[in-house]
């Protein structure tokens, strides 16, 4: 195992830090501390606890500069976009802190006496997040289960561990108990098998490929833990002819070229309807061109570079010689994980078509009615989000129950909002995250009844 983490700017290749790793004993003392945090975090009023959520959002938004640039060294994200996810942690927590103190049980009657249930904290959560998007994907877990009176420990990516580092010590600063909120940087299957097999961390909650969320749930059922899964996606784009063609070409480069393709929800199966296939493609074009890949400090810059070499081969293994590209945009030569804007001209059963590439690649898919395309969009084994464009209400409705997908928009491309909820179907994920019901996720329910009947 190594003593360090290199942290590579993948615009660069330069090493921006070197950050230590966790053993499985520091893992064991981390859950420890966490432990006996969590104890008193839970005891606090909800008011109390609130309060503090809200300090740590606010002295977040005192550095959202600061954490924009970490994310952009480490991540490579265009500075507009690592600022709105520093900011989207900052909502998260005071959005969260607000659950707090409306985390109710019920009342339920009976005959006899009183019965109510209340909603405990688990104790000790592990949140496992991914290099994607490290910090919002991590307040996703941390800010409910915090709110909901339990103590984190987050695993960061190894690529990607300076944003939640800095959120630890903003949380320290902000008065949250010290062990409460601890990150714990390391190799996956080091320190987060650690993580995940210690009998001290009531839930996991983890975010990344389907097979590692396979391997990672197997092992907490060998301990009947908790487990949330937030896993691939495969997206699909439904144009029907109906559709405001111009809008829905502008805006399909930022579905699937958003954080350079590298996103569960990116929607890299454009199905359009074969009646209007050539004119949308027509559209589609310059909306791609103008999706400029560069330097991510310039505020022009809309893409960046892909996380890391691995990463770029994996991508242009999808897009050999000779692959049928309709459309392709430029990115920079020299150093840095760069791979440009590509579209390609599919078949249902191409390995592009149905495998996730996590790159910013699409393909387009053409379909002749609505039922064609429900079964060209259903032809996946992931279910996480799509979008339909049309302008036929009845259709959007149809469609949107058709699908099998967690999250569907329609005339719109949004897939992720902190108060509504957020997960997959198939092989996507199990539960859901964010929303109204964010904080339940980290709780028991404990029934109690209370007997009022007269004694003799």
């Amino acid at each position: 195992m190594p003593h360090e983490l290199d942290i590579i700017n993948p615009a660069t290749e330069e090493t921006v830090a070197t950050v230590p790793v966790t053993s499985p004993e520091e893992v064991d003392a981390a859950v420890r501390r966490a432990a006996a945090a969590q104890e008193k975090w839970a005891a606090l009023a909800p008011a109390d606890r609130a309060r503090l959520l809200r300090r740590f959002a606010d002295t977040v938004d005192a550095h959202l500069d600061s954490l924009a640039h970490l994310e952009l060294l480490e991540a490579g994200h265009p500075l507009a976009n690592a600022t709105w996810e520093a900011g989207n942690v900052r909502d998260l927590l005071h959005y969260a802190a607000g659950g707090a103190e409306r985390l109710t049980g019920s009342q339920i009657p009976v005959a006899g006496g009183l019965d109510v249930t209340f909603r405990e904290p688990l104790g000790v959560v592990a949140v496992i997040a991914p290099w994607n998007f490290p910090m919002p994907i991590a307040a996703w877990g941390a800010a409910p289960a915090l709110a909901a009176g339990n103590a984190v420990l987050l695993k960061p990516a190894e690529t990607t561990p300076l944003t939640a580092l800095r959120l630890a010590r903003h949380a320290l600063d902000a008065g949250l108990p010290e062990g409460l909120f601890q990150v714990l940087p390391g190799e996956g299957k080091v320190t987060g098998a650690a993580l995940v097999d210690h009998p001290g961390v009531a839930k996991v909650v983890f975010t990344g490929s389907t097979a590692t969320g396979r391997h990672i749930a197997a092992r907490c059922a060998a301990q009947t833990k908790r487990l949330t899964l937030e896993l691939g996606g495969k997206s699909p784009n439904i144009v029907f002819a109906d559709a405001d063609l111009e809008a829905a070409a502008a805006a399909a480069p930022g579905s699937f070229l958003d954080n350079t393709g590298q996103d569960c929800c990116a929607r890299s199966r454009i199905l359009v309807q074969r009646s209007v296939h050539d004119r949308f493609m027509e559209l589609l074009e310059p909306a791609v061109q103008a999706f400029t890949a560069g330097d991510p400090a310039d505020p022009d810059t809309r893409m960046g570079p892909l996380i890391s070499a691995a990463q770029r081969d994996r991508v242009r293994s999808y897009v050999p010689e000779g692959a049928p590209v309709a459309i392709r945009g430029e990115a920079p030569e020299g150093k840095g994980f760069w791979y440009p804007a590509t579209v390609l001209e599919g078949r249902p059963g191409d390995r592009a078509a149905v495998e996730e590439i996590f790159g910013p690649v699409a393909v387009v898919l053409p379909f002749d009615d609505e039922a064609d395309a429900v079964r060209l969009a259903n032809a996946t084994d992931y279910g996480l989000s799509g979008s339909l464009w049309t302008r036929d209400i009845g259709r959007a409705l149809r469609v949107s129950r058709a699908v099998a997908a967690g999250n569907l928009s329609v005339n719109s491309h949004a897939s992720v909002r902190y108060q509504t909820p957020f997960g997959g179907f198939k092989q996507s994920g199990i539960g859901r995250e964010l929303g109204p019901e964010a904080l339940t996720a980290f709780t028991e329910t404990k029934n109690v009844f209370i007997n009022a009947e007269e004694s003799s």
